[in-house]
């Protein structure tokens, strides 16, 4: 390639190139103080998931198979384990840490979850380069604000054609806030984005029998950016129309459905707009989908007492149903926490019974009870054409009993959405709840303070305090 070339391809202006724009110049002082705070809290909300993961199985064969692949040493430590791995090893483990029990925040418009692949990326990025924690906050709000936009620009394409966003946007995302940490040019991150489309992946086939793998998308995504932020650091050359390319990520990855994208979504408001504002955090532990339906029947539980039921009806938006009500005999019996955690049924028929859907609806004795079970066989699914999808998760309850008596809640918008947030309080107390579960309250305290002084911290400091061993017990 001769010296001009390079020259007429950064010429080129591409959704690409506005991003990079966007994140290599983004100066955290002109981000509103109210976004700032809101991410910062994000944070906090995703580090007490990750606590809470130590005690599952799941986390601990995946550091045994991180463990044996990347030998021993490493310098970037794993939350709560008291180890330290190399730096893309410990975001693959982090970022499973964040997503394992599907309670971290959700991008409604983009049907993505940014800050699982975002946040452990920017961390493990950031502790490598002795970033400053406003370094680490600028680039996680980078990383956010365009995932959640990339996301947007496919109007919920890619979970009907068979693809996990997270996994997918969440790549770019990375690359992104990578590369405002590496303080790289805004050229340098245009080739970085055109690295990373050949390295985004997400299969949702998971759905279908349980399987782990969703659990490690946004890790791999993470440890994919940084990949593609280095590689381009050091020369290497990205395709310059990553997006709108014609075997670019929309064309490619929708087929048909990519005539109905929007990509101007993608950039619109950038650095005026916060997509951080939007994103809902999850008061209940599964698939955001079922948010609704689970607290609908919650609602439900005082005026139900037990009765016989002849029928449940669960309305679900239609862009969901593939997700959380298919097949449908397979929601009505799960067969592990993960089918338990993407099931409307067993959602539904937990709520009723209990009152709430938390953390104890993932252990064995609660989704093989034969009650609750019975309850789930009883619930049919019918797609709710009224639903203000993908903007809301909503959802309705119908129970139909015995004796006639017919008892129904409908929640439009699901709790943790615009219009019904999440407070900055309710975050501290959901933290405290989830970080409790693996560390002493005053450990946890620590944590908490350090995240939601970020600006001033240091994020060497976090990332040890984070590391630290957690108790140990045993969750299936």
């Amino acid at each position: 390639m001769t010296h001009a070339e390079p020259a007429a391809r950064a010429a080129a202006t591409t959704l690409s190139s506005r991003l990079s724009d966007f994140a290599t110049g983004l100066e955290l002082a002109a981000v509103p103080e109210a976004v700032r705070s809101r991410a910062a809290h994000l944070m906090l909300d995703a580090l007490g998931i990750a606590l809470a993961s130590t005690q599952w199985d799941f986390s601990r064969a995946t550091l045994a198979g991180l463990r044996e692949l990347a030998g021993p040493g490493g310098d970037t430590p794993v939350i709560g384990y008291g180890q330290d791995l190399p730096l893309r090893d410990a975001v693959i483990m982090n970022a499973l840490l964040v997503h394992g029990l599907d309670f971290d925040d959700t991008h409604p418009a983009g049907v993505i979850h940014a800050t699982t692949s975002v946040l452990p990326a920017a961390l493990g990025l950031a502790t490598r380069l002795r970033a400053s924690g406003a370094q680490l906050l600028a680039s996680y709000i980078v990383g956010m604000e365009t995932a959640t936009r990339l996301g947007a620009a496919a109007k919920g394409g890619f979970h009907q054609v068979g693809f996990h966003p997270t996994g997918l946007i969440g790549t770019f995302g990375c690359a992104l806030a990578a590369a405002r940490l590496m303080r790289l040019s805004p050229d340098i991150a245009t080739d970085a984005q055109g690295i990373a489309l050949s390295f985004a992946s997400g299969s949702l086939e998971f759905l279908q029998d349980g399987a782990w793998t969703k659990r490690i998308h946004p890790g791999w995504a993470g440890a994919a950016g940084i990949t593609a932020a280095t590689l381009a650091k050091n020369g290497f050359v990205g395709t310059r129309a990553a997006y709108e390319g014609r075997f670019g990520l929309y064309r490619s990855h929708l087929g048909p459905l990519a005539e109905l994208c929007d990509l101007s979504l993608a950039s619109a408001g950038l650095g005026a707009e916060w997509e951080i504002e939007r994103v809902a955090v999850k008061p209940v532990p599964a698939c955001h989908f079922t948010h609704a339906c689970a607290d609908a029947a919650s609602h439900l539980h005082a005026d139900w007492r037990g009765a016989p039921v002849r029928r449940i009806v669960a309305r679900v938006p239609a862009g969901a149903m593939k997700t959380v009500c298919e097949p449908i005999e397979n929601k009505r019996r799960p067969a592990n926490a993960y089918e338990a955690q993407f099931s409307v049924p067993y959602s539904v028929a937990t709520g009723l019974r209990f009152g709430s859907f938390t953390l104890d609806a993932l252990e064995p004795r609660a989704y093989e009870d034969a009650q609750t079970l019975a309850l789930a066989a009883l619930v049919d699914c019918e797609a709710d054409p009224t639903a203000d999808f993908p903007r809301y998760f909503g959802g309705e309850v119908i129970v139909e009993l015995s004796d006639g008596r017919v008892l129904r809640h409908a929640e439009p918008v699901n709790r943790g959405a615009e219009g019904r947030p999440i407070s900055g309080e309710d975050i501290v107390r959901k933290f405290i709840d989830n970080a409790t579960r693996a560390v002493p309250r005053a450990h946890a305290d620590h944590i908490l303070n350090a995240v939601l002084d970020i600006e001033r911290g240091d994020t060497a400091e976090l990332a040890q305090l984070l590391g630290r061993p957690a108790r140990t017990e045993k969750h299936a």
